[in-house]
Order: structure tokens, then C-alpha cells, then sequence
């Protein structure tokens, strides 16, 4: 035959089989032979004898049976079969070779009665052990004349049946690597399927608010496996369905996986789904229940069903009896809340493998067998007849809720999850809006539900309704209420922050020497030179025949020059009044001492006679070595000051496990090195870490991250994932709160000089190539994300920006794309990077909204008033409704005007007075449409903090004005060019320069001084035009 056979795998598996035989436990020790007869049924398609072929063999044999005796292998099959089977048939000469009976194998006469074959295997029976029990599957009943005469030769021969599935079962449970790798496989399908089609579908049977059967909704999920899109990439022929999928609601709840989806419309409440995947027959399983509009008490339940799940996880583990991990979970719901314990499933799970339930490993109370590593379980728990308080119709008054999942279990650590599809409330709750809100809610909820889901992307650029207006009132009076809200949560805030003054830092007292001692006994002092004191960073100088000693953090800067025959060296200090630097401030211990301001040395650069040395030699040693002292020590203070207020991070406990979630040839930005490097990242138990090409390691901890972003390469020309921490940490002798691993996917430059042609094969395999691996870079991030996630059980979650949320804004110098997230406006692309944590925020002001201007600025106000505003300049005003739409859904408040403000000052304002401050509105005076004097009164004061922005409108004004000016001069004067050689050609310009005077002074009490400016560039552009003519 063509078909290969894996021998290393049957050899390994049927040693395993005879060792567990030899060892006599259970039902192994009361049998003399194992018989597996395999006939032909259709209709079966889980059975141990199949099984047991599968695994040995990698295939099922039809009309096959295998007879394992103490010291043979009989196998009986067709000519084709036994040709297969030759492959692992021990030659003569090698018998034993590999620790396994030899095997006869006999070929299956067709139409006979095949008595001679029969008694061959009869005869090697009773020479085995004893010879008068045979183990056999006993569920197994195959039809046919064949399996029929078997079976009766058995019994014929007094043979005594022994049923031998369940110690089969447990030698088959503990999974090697390679079925382990297709297990996983498995769940990943069955995964994919369910995200990306099943899920997607109800949530768009709800949208639609269609009514679909759930038998029709269970035959779509069967077609959907034949589409390679969602197999992640698996032949569709070696993927079938373990089951047809259970899609149960509306009160007709079965939490069993033996039950069919029944032909009841789809009802939006609790929706129960459990479906699983066979991948190169070895099973998979996962179950959910999605909530539509869940009330509390239904919240409340579910959150508890989870917490009852990670308890059985914990209680999974290598070496525990089954019925002990189930009596401790039950326990455990007794005591948490007893109403639910008659309301849970009966069995939490069973092992599975090439079969799908494995009957004789339940998780049940009564199951004696332990545990082993390597075993694959489905679990599968649930309350089923829950009662819904709020149930006005049959269908919503009664529910349950069904979660499960496939997974593996580990020597000490619990069990780990192969299904990692998210399956908090948030994830599987759809929430929608009340019946009696109008639909013209419509656009609002959209993007509520965009942000809350990311499932529905493109809503909320959905055409306006026609009811906008009302949308738009809507939107205001929320806002209107988020107003009240923010004045009364600032003020009580910025109360109970009274009294924690910030303690300025007074700056470090640098002191040379604690006492004489120290000083140094240099000959240069005697002798009334300079000496650097490079030990203690000290010059001693001497001052009035004195040796002074000055710490180097005195002396601001140095600077030598040479006149004539002398050399000057001037030193100027540090003292009270002079410039520290912007964030020093003039802060000194005691201020009204006396200070030494400069000092001038002055030294000969004549040799006289007798000298070793021009004197002069001392001072410029002196300025050499001064600089290099100071410098170093500037260098330190600064890797001092950077590592000021760095919060001590726990140590990386690394997992030595290979299988460790890992990414290969990133870059990291900021770079830790001055060039780029490539690296990989590697999640370990508590957090990340970052090892580049030369070594250098970059730790980032699970609990140190404040945003986890992963930035699709969907309109970019980089993957990233990026992390904004909540406290720095120090790496390349700088602290960064902002860390990113990134590589790039397509070409950022493309060659101007090259002939481009649009059906050019080049340049189209060029694209198609970048497509793929596109995607392949995406399948390989999100795998990661995912593996990264199941790992921190859903604690470290990563957030993907809203595109079609996005506006361009430029936060620093360049403009950029700003993309919301769940929780923060970010932009990670372009560096440095921009994240604001929505929950910091306490209000967002738009500046320059005018509608003449074709951009306008937006300000964002953190609730930390000592925080610097963060600022967004030029986002297009066509943006402005879609951000006040977002920001609304957000429960942020917004705020808009015409002109920009001193932020820092009205800042300063607040944190000095904050009770006067909410005494006069509070924000209330940045809105437009406020009332009352107090808004009134801050609205004036920023008038007169603002002076010179009401200028330079005027000025600008001017500008435009001035701009009409010349374009009508040139209009004018053309016009009169034409004109005036007919009419006025007697008059020279001396006489219209009067006229337009005589005409100014006319109208001086009429127009403006604008319009006067405008009569006088007319009037004395003629004589420009002459000059330039002549």
C-alpha cells in the first residue's frame, strides 16, 4: 500500500498497552488475551476497537481482528490490510527486537467460512497465560455474517468475556506530544470557529433582530467548517465535527452533549452553544452562553459559574483522584452559594482523545482514577433551571448557563486551557438599548457598543438619521448631567486632597570636606596654585592667600582667555538670583548668606629665569581638568535624576517551559542601543522579556502595565504591540513609561526612478507577497496575544485601536493618526508615542472652534489638576462631531470656544483656590451656553489673561484685509490704466493724490480707519506703477 505507517508510534504505543497488561491492575489482571474485532458500520462512529486502531495504526481497519497474546500478535484482514500491516510485522531474526510480541499475520479468505484462520487464533488464545478469559470491548457490537461467526467461535470455545474499555481508556488518556499538537490544533479551530463565525452570526441575528431557527443555525456552523478561512489554515478534509452543534434558548435548556438543536426560533436571552472539533480524529469541545440584555442577578450567576470553573481548574492536576477534585468544587459552590449546588450539571467533564467522551473517566463523585499529566479533558459545567425574577413571557422566565472547555493537565500547575475564547461578561454579553428609547438613539448606541465590543466597527460612520437634531439634544443634556456630575466628584475630590501639600525638594547640599583632615596636602596648594581634587570632585582655590575649597555643583561654567603676556581664567559661581536651570528654581539652604559670585585668576605666559614651567601652565590645567570634573559629574546627577522616583519592580520569574508564548525579530523602540537591534519577546510567568541579538534584556511585568495595545498592520506599514506603564522603568540609562516591540511589514520606502506599470508581474507578485505576509505576521501577533492572555487567566488583556474611530490631530510636531481604544485615545505608530487613559481624564476642551477655520484644537484636562493639559492641534473640524460622539459615549465631558486659553495659568488658579474656584461655576464657565455671574466673572478674567488674543485676531484680520487691498489695487489700477486716458487725462498724480486726501477727510467721521488704509494704498499705487514704468 501507498499509505505509510508511523512504526516508532506503534512501537511506542503497544509497549505501553503490554506494560500496563503485565502490570495487573484491574481488569488487566483477569485476562489471558485481548480481542479487538472491527466489522463495517456506518452508523458508529465513536467505538473503542476503531479507537484503539486509530491510535496504534493511525487508521481504522475495516473487517479487521487483532488478537494480542501473552507472546504473539495475530492480526486477521483482507490482502490490502495485511500488505499495509507488513510495515510493523517483525522479521525473522529480530523477533523481540523491539520489546513487542511478534506478529502473524493472516489473510481473510472472502466467502468462506474462514474456520482454519480462526482456530489458528483460538489455539494462540489458549496458549496464552492461562488461556480462558479474553479481554474485549463489549459496547462494541459490529453486524455482518463475519463479526457474527467470530463472536460465535468465542463462545463456542467457552471463552469467558472480560470487559477491558475502561483500563484500554486509561492507557490511552495520557497523550504524547504529537496528539497533544493535534489536540491543540483542534481547539484552535473549534476557537476560530465559533469567534469568527458563530458569535459574529448572533450578533448580527440580534442586530437584525431576524428569527432563525436553531437547527438552521447549527447546519451553518457545519458548512462553515468547510471554509478554509476559519481552520487557521487546516485542510478542510481532515476537519469534521465531533457532534452537530447544540445551540439551545428561550427556557428549552439540556445541558448535555447527547441532545440536538431543536427547530424553536432563536430567543434573545441566554443562548447556550457547545460545539467541537475533530482534527485528524482527535476531538475538541467548547461550550458558551451568550447573554443578550442580561439582568444583574443573571450577571451575578454567570461571574459565579467562572469562579466555580478556575476552582476545578486549581483541583486539576497531576496525581488527584477525580471523584476528590469533584467533591472539593462542590464544596465550594455548597459554601459560596448553597441555593446552586442542586442546580448544577452532574458531572463536570470526561476525558477525551480519539474518542470523544471517554465513559469511564467522568468527572463524577464516584470516579476513583487519578489524574495524570498529559491528559486531555473536556470540561463542561453549568446551572440549568434558573429562574429570571424579571421574565414576563414562558421563554424568559427560565434559564441556564453552560460554559466549558478543553484542556490539558500539568504536572503541579492547573490545568491549562487549549479553547482561550474570552468568556468574561463583557465578552459575551450583548447589551442593547431599552424598548421605548426612539430609534434615532441609533447612531450613539452604535458607538457605545463600537467601544464596548469592537464588533461592529464601521457603526457608528453609518449615515445620519434623519432625526438628528434629536440625537444631537440628547447628546447635550447628557452632557448637561455629566456637568453637574464633574464640579461635585472635582470638588469633593480636590477636598480630600487638602492638606497633602507637595514638599519642594530642596537641592542637594554638596559639601567638599566634613573636616580638615580631608583636605588635601598637595604641593600646587602650597604654593598658592589651582588643585582639582578629582576624589572629591573639589577645586581648592586660593582666595586672599587662602586655600578655599569650591564642590564642582558650585561653579556654573568656566572660561579662559589669553591678553598680551597674561592668561585669564574666569570662574563664575552659582549663587541666589541666577538661572539653575528650568526645573531647579533659585532653591538654596540658606539664601541669605554671603556668595562669591566670579573670580578672575590671572597668570604670566612669559618663562622667567629659573622657572621649571610657564606659570601660566596652572590655569589652563587647571580649566582642562575642571571641565572633565564637571562633566562626569553632570553625567551622574542626570542618571540620578532619571532614576528619581523609579518604583523597585518585582523580579521576572522565568518559566523554563519551551512551549513559552514567543515572538522572534522585533525591534524595540526606544532603542536600547544607539542603533536598532532585533530581539525577541518571551512571556514568562509574571511578565515579559525582551532578549536583542547582543544580549541586553529589557524585563516588563504583567502588573506594572497600565495599557497592553496591539496595533494591527492594517493601513500601516508596522505591527506593534505596545506597553504604557504605570510606573518607569530604566533601561539604556533612561526611564521610559512607554515600551514597544514592532517590525516592519511592507517597504517605508519606495524607489521614485523605477518605471512603475500597473499590470507590471514584478510589482504585482511584489503586492501579493506583501498581503501574505501581512496576514501571516497578524495570525502569528493575535496568536501570541491570545497564548499571552489564556496565560495571565485574562488579567493582562490587550486593547485594538477603533480605525474607523480614528481622526488626525497632531499632538507633538507631526500630525498623526489618534485612535480610540476601550479605555484610552492612543497613537503608537509614529514615536514618541501618545496614550491618555480615559479614566484620568476629566474633561476634554475644544479650542478655535470657529467656522471659518478648517481645523481646531482640542485640550485634555486630567483630573490630576497638578498634571500638565495635554494638548491636540490641528484635527480637522470635519472630526469634531464623530469625537463629541465618542467622548459622550464615554461619559466624558466636552467643552468647546472660540479662542485659546492660558491653560497653565487657569491651572495654577484652580490648585491655588479650588473652593473659590467652584464657588464662581467651576468648569461651568468654559461652556458657551453656562449662565450666572460666576461664569461670567471667569470668562471676563480669561478675557484679560487673554489680551493678546483678541490682538492677533485683529492682526490677522488686517492681514486678510490688506491681502483684498492688493489684490483690488492691481484691479484698480488696471482699471484706471484703462479708464483714465480717456477721462482724467489732464490730471498728473500731485493732483489725485489731493483728491484722495480731501476724500479721506470727508469720511473720517463716516468709515472706519480700515477702510482709510484702504483709499490711501489705492491712491498711491498709480505713482508706484509710474516709477516702475519709467
Amino acid at each position: 500500500m501507498a499509505v505509510n505507517l508511523d512504526k516508532e508510534a506503534y512501537y511506542r504505543r503497544i509497549k505501553r498497552l503490554y506494560s500496563n497488561w503485565k502490570k495487573g491492575e484491574d481488569e488487566f489482571g483477569r485476562v489471558d488475551a485481548i480481542v479487538v474485532s472491527v466489522g463495517v458500520d456506518e452508523e458508529i462512529v465513536y467505538a473503542k476497537s476503531t479507537a484503539i486502531q486509530t491510535w496504534l495504526f493511525g487508521y481504522e481497519l475495516t473487517d479487521t481482528i487483532m488478537v494480542f497474546c501473552d507472546t504473539k500478535i495475530i492480526f486477521l484482514a483482507s490482502k490490502k490490510k495485511v500488505d499495509f500491516l507488513k510495515q510493523v510485522a517483525v522479521t525473522k531474526g529480530n523477533e523481540n527486537a523491539n520489546g513487542v510480541p511478534p506478529i502473524t499475520l493472516l489473510t481473510r479468505e472472502k466467502n468462506e467460512s474462514n474456520k482454519a484462520n480462526f482456530d489458528k487464533m483460538i489455539e494462540a488464545i489458549r496458549g496464552s497465560r492461562e488461556g480462558k478469559t479474553v479481554g474485549v470491548f463489549s459496547k462494541d457490537k459490529f453486524p455482518g455474517e463475519y463479526m457474527k461467526s467470530w463472536s460465535d467461535t468465542i463462545t463456542a470455545e467457552g471463552l469467558e468475556k472480560v470487559d477491558i474499555s475502561a483500563v484500554v481508556a486509561y492507557t490511552m488518556a495520557v497523550k504524547e506530544d504529537g496528539e497533544l499538537g493535534l489536540m491543540k490544533k483542534a481547539a484552535a479551530i473549534t476557537s476560530e470557529v465559533y469567534s469568527k463565525f458563530f458569535k459574529e452570526r448572533v450578533m448580527e441575528i440580534v442586530d437584525a433582530d431576524e428569527k432563525v431557527r436553531h437547527s438552521k443555525l447549527a447546519e451553518s456552523v457545519e458548512k462553515a467548517i468547510e471554509e478554509k478561512k476559519y481552520l487557521g489554515g487546516a485542510d478542510p478534509s481532515t476537519v469534521e465535527m465531533c457532534y452537530p452543534p447544540i445551540i439551545q434558548s428561550g427556557g428549552n435548556y439540556s445541558l448535555k452533549f447527547s441532545v440536538v438543536s431543536d427547530k424553536n426560533h432563536m430567543h434573545f436571552g441566554a443562548i447556550t452553544c457547545a460545539m467541537g472539533i475533530r482534527y485528524k480524529s482527535y476531538c475538541s469541545n467548547l461550550v458558551r452562553t451568550l447573554m443578550v440584555d442580561p439582568p444583574q442577578e443573571m450577571q451575578d450567576n454567570y461571574n459565579f459559574l467562572l469562579q466555580v470553573e478556575e476552582e476545578l481548574l486549581k483541583q486539576l492536576k497531576h496525581g488527584v483522584k477525580i471523584c476528590d477534585a469533584y467533591n472539593t468544587v462542590l464544596d465550594y459552590v455548597k459554601k459560596e452559594k448553597a441555593d446552586l449546588v442542586a442546580k448544577l450539571t452532574k458531572n463536570l467533564g470526561f476525558a477525551m482523545g480519539i474518542e470523544f467522551r471517554e465513559g469511564s473517566l467522568v468527572l463524577n463523585a464516584k470516579n476513583q482514577y487519578k489524574l495524570k499529566k498529559g491528559m486531555v479533558l473536556s470540561i463542561s459545567l453549568g446551572f440549568a433551571d434558573l429562574v429570571n425574577k424579571d421574565g414576563k413571557k414562558d421563554e424568559q422566565k427560565k434559564y441556564a448557563l453552560f460554559i466549558g472547555d478543553t484542556i490539558q493537565i500539568n504536572e503541579e500547575e492547573a490545568a491549562t486551557i487549549l479553547t482561550p475564547v474570552k468568556k468574561k461578561i463583557k465578552n459575551v454579553g450583548i447589551f442593547l438599548k431599552n424598548d421605548d428609547e426612539e430609534d434615532d438613539e441609533e447612531e450613539g448606541d452604535d458607538a457605545e457598543e463600537l467601544l464596548g465590543k469592537g464588533a461592529r466597527s464601521a457603526a457608528l460612520l453609518a449615515d445620519r438619521t434623519r432625526n438628528e437634531m434629536t440625537a444631537e439634544e440628547k447628546r447635550r443634556a447628557h452632557q448637561k448631567e455629566l456637568a453637574n456630575h464633574l464640579n461635585e466628584e472635582a470638588r469633593r475630590r480636590l477636598t480630600e486632597q487638602k492638606g497633602e501639600q507637595q514638599i519642594q525638594k530642596a537641592r542637594k547640599s554638596n559639601v567638599s570636606y566634613k573636616n580638615v583632615s580631608q583636605m588635601p596636602r598637595e604641593k600646587d596648594i602650597r604654593e598658592m596654585k589651582i588643585f582639582i581634587d578629582k576624589k572629591y570632585e573639589t577645586v581648592v582655590m586660593p582666595v586672599f592667600g587662602i586655600a578655599t575649597p569650591f564642590h564642582i555643583a558650585t561653579i556654573k561654567n568656566i572660561s579662559m582667555s589669553v591678553e598680551g603676556d597674561y592668561t585669564y581664567l574666569r570662574i563664575n559661581f552659582y549663587v541666589p538670583g541666577s538661572s539653575l536651570g528650568r526645573q531647579e528654581g533659585n532653591i538654596f539652604p540658606n539664601p541669605d548668606a554671603t556668595f562669591v559670585k566670579e573670580i578672575t585668576y590671572r597668570a604670566s605666559n612669559l618663562k622667567a629665569p629659573g622657572d621649571t614651567s610657564v606659570p601660566s601652565t596652572n590655569l589652563q590645567n587647571a580649566f582642562r581638568i575642571i571641565k572633565e570634573v564637571q562633566k562626569r559629574y553632570k553625567t551622574r546627577e542626570a542618571e540620578e535624576k532619571e532614576k528619581e522616583g523609579i518604583v523597585k519592580q518585582d523580579s521576572l520569574v522565568i518559566n523554563l517551559n519551551r512551549s513559552n508564548p514567543k515572538l522572534k525579530d522585533l525591534y524595540i523602540r526606544p532603542n536600547i542601543a544607539q542603533k536598532r537591534m532585533q530581539g525577541s519577546l518571551e512571556a514568562h510567568t509574571n511578565g515579559f522579556r525582551f532578549t536583542s541579538v547582543r544580549g541586553d534584556k529589557v524585563d516588563i511585568l504583567y502588573n506594572n502595565i497600565k495599557h497592553a495595545i496591539f496595533q494591527p498592520c492594517d493601513g500601516e506599514m508596522i505591527i506593534v504591540l505596545h506597553f504604557h506603564l504605570k510606573n518607569a522603568i530604566m533601561f539604556g540609562k533612561r526611564r521610559h513609561t512607554d515600551v514597544q516591540f514592532y517590525t516592519e511589514v511592507g517597504e517605508i520606502t519606495t524607489d521614485l526612478g523605477k518605471h512603475q506599470h500597473m499590470h507590471d508581474r514584478d510589482d504585482l507578485y511584489a503586492e501579493q507577497m506583501e498581503r501574505e505576509m501581512r496576514h501571516k505576521l497578524k495570525s502569528a501577533f493575535k496568536n501570541f496575544i491570545e497564548k499571552v492572555e489564556t496565560l495571565t487567566k485574562e488579567e493582562l488583556e490587550f486593547e485594538v485601536p477603533f480605525r474607523d474611530l480614528g481622526f488626525q490631530g497632531a499632538p507633538y510636531r507631526s500630525t498623526c493618526l489618534l485612535q480610540p481604544t476601550s479605555s484610552s485615545l492612543v497613537n503608537v505608530t509614529e514615536w514618541p508615542p501618545f496614550v491618555v487613559t480615559l479614566d484620568e481624564v476629566e474633561l476634554v476642551h475644544f479650542e478655535r472652534v470657529q467656522f471659518h477655520l478648517k481645523n481646531f484644537d482640542v485640550v485634555i484636562v486630567y483630573k490630576d489638576y497638578n498634571k500638565k493639559v495635554t494638548m491636540i492641534n490641528a484635527v480637522p473640524v470635519n472630526s469634531l462631531d464623530p469625537i463629541k460622539e465618542w467622548l459622550n459615549s464615554c461619559d466624558i465631558k466636552y467643552t468647546e470656544g472660540v479662542q485659546s486659553l492660558n491653560w497653565t495659568k487657569i491651572m495654577k488658579t484652580i490648585v491655588d483656590d479650588p473652593e473659590g474656584f467652584f464657588e464662581q461655576g467651576g468648569w461651568s464657565f468654559l461652556d458657551p451656553e453656562s449662565e450666572g455671574s460666576g461664569g461670567e466673572e471667569d470668562s471676563e478674567s480669561e478675557m484679560e489673561d487673554e489680551t493678546f488674543n483678541p490682538s492677533a485676531d485683529e492682526e490677522e484680520e488686517e492681514e486678510e484685509d490688506s491681502d483684498e487691498d492688493y489684490d483690488s489695487e492691481t484691479e484698480d489700477s488696471d482699471y484706471s490704466a484703462s479708464v483714465g486716458s480717456e477721462e482724467e487725462s489732464g490730471k498728473d498724480w500731485d493732483e489725485l493724490e489731493e483728491e484722495a486726501r480731501k476724500a479721506d477727510r470727508e469720511s473720517h467721521y463716516e468709515d472706519e480707519d480700515t477702510s482709510s488704509k484702504k483709499r490711501k494704498v489705492r491712491s498711491s499705487a498709480p505713482p508706484s506703477k509710474k516709477k516702475r514704468r519709467s
